[in-house]
């Protein structure tokens, strides 16, 4: 299991750094791909050996999955692991990497293609505000969820920087990884609020079309006052967040005791 979680975050930090680069060649006006998910993994399918490369990142996801539903089901590694608290956060991210794991291996067999972020949001919220009574509240509840869970653990990474009491890590290696931590979680943070704000918007309007994956989020953020400088600051933040995904994969610690 401990390795299986080494390779799952090696490949989210791989993916975020991909993710990170999209966004900068769209903040530079030369960006085709997504900059999400989706794009990243279309970006390793077109390289070299972009078969085998794809199976690892398959092969992460399931590790990253599992291993999230092992931390729900037996607590997580580090201070207060066993609480409710924790053990559900693991949990939905457990779902979410279970989802992803799917989605990859499904195109990794050539039986399905990576849908955009942008377009997922769109037919969740849709489904969600026809299909389901009070579906529209629903999609309220989860924007305003997003936001302020981004807005919480933006927060504690800054402040508290409670991210490297789960690292086993000392001396100067620490004072690095602690800064890459709070630039990457800040830049996470700011985009995962961004997607919230979009979806209450969906609900508000009754518009699913208003939703918005990370992708739209970041294009957005070229559209501000600020123009493109504030999109590139952001991505240059996913790329730092890649780079401590990364070290997380080397020195987190990934099983209790």
């Amino acid at each position: 299991m401990g390795l299986l979680a080494r390779l799952g975050l090696a490949v989210r930090g791989v993916l975020y750094m991909l993710m990170g680069l999209l966004a900068l060649q769209i903040a530079f006006g030369s960006g085709g791909k997504e900059a999400d998910s989706s794009g990243a993994v279309q970006t390793i399918a077109g390289e070299p050996g972009g078969k085998f490369l794809l199976w690892l990142v398959v092969a992460g996801l399931a590790g990253l999955a599992l291993w999230r539903l092992a931390e729900a089901a037996f607590g997580q590694a580090g201070p207060d692991g066993h609480k409710p608290s924790k053990r559900l956060t693991a949990l939905g991210r457990g779902i979410f990497y279970t989802a992803l794991f799917v989605t990859t291996l499904l195109f990794t067999l050539g039986a399905g293609d990576q849908k955009s972020s942008d377009s997922q949001s769109k037919d969740l919220t849709g489904q969600a505000m026809h299909d389901i009574p009070g579906g529209r509240w629903l999609v309220l509840l989860v924007g305003l969820g997003f936001i302020a869970a981004s807005v919480w653990m933006g927060w504690k990474a800054l402040a508290n920087k409670d991210f490297m009491e789960r690292l086993s890590v000392s001396g100067r290696a620490r004072e690095l990884v602690e800064k890459l931590g709070m630039f990457g979680y800040a830049a996470r943070s700011t985009v995962y609020a961004g997607v919230g704000v979009f979806l209450a918007y969906a609900a508000v309007t009754f518009d699913p079309d208003k939703a918005k994956g990370i992708d739209g989020t970041l294009r957005e953020l070229a559209g501000t006052p600020v123009g493109p400088w504030l999109l590139a600051l952001v991505a240059l933040g996913l790329v730092v967040f890649g780079v401590y995904s990364c070290c997380e994969a080397r020195w987190r610690r990934v099983t209790p005791g």
